[in-house]
């Protein structure tokens, strides 16, 4: 039997460990321990973890960023993480009024202001939903 936690370091050691893609030597976009992505890929499950960290991450990002945050519903938080997740946090800062209406509960006109932006030209129903979740409450979740 192979013994996987010595294997992994040699791996690690031999084909180096990195972060962000870059491309080998066969000229193959890769991250990590010599994943190949331009050949194989990642698996759902491995797009599925990535993704349920990106969004800890984000929840982290807006727990620290807004006082009024954790005051929010379950629905209107991920709606918020939707957003900041699409357009990154610094993005979602100049949101000024529509982040004002949210810390002062006023959810229509936080939902309203969001589709009167170029975020909501840009992204079409993915703003509709979001602003629905945020100003009714309601999980807008479609079937994919």
């Amino acid at each position: 039997m192979i013994n996987n936690d010595r294997l992994v370091k040699q791996l690690v050691v031999h084909e180096g460990l990195k972060l962000e893609p870059y491309k080998c030597t066969s000229n193959k976009l890769t991250i990590g321990v010599g994943r190949n992505l331009d050949d194989l890929g990642i698996s759902k499950d491995e797009a599925e973890y990535m993704l349920k960290n990106d969004i800890l991450r984000v929840q982290c990002e807006c727990m620290s960023s807004f006082l009024w945050f954790d005051r929010l519903s379950s629905l209107r938080k991920e709606a918020i993480i939707n957003l900041v997740f699409n357009m990154g946090i610094t993005k979602f800062k100049q949101f000024k009024k529509t982040i004002a209406y949210i810390e002062s509960g006023d959810f229509d006109l936080a939902g309203a202001e969001l589709l009167n932006s170029r975020y909501a030209d840009q992204v079409g129903q993915r703003a509709i939903d979001v602003a629905n979740q945020l100003s009714s409450n309601k999980s807008q979740s479609h079937s994919l």
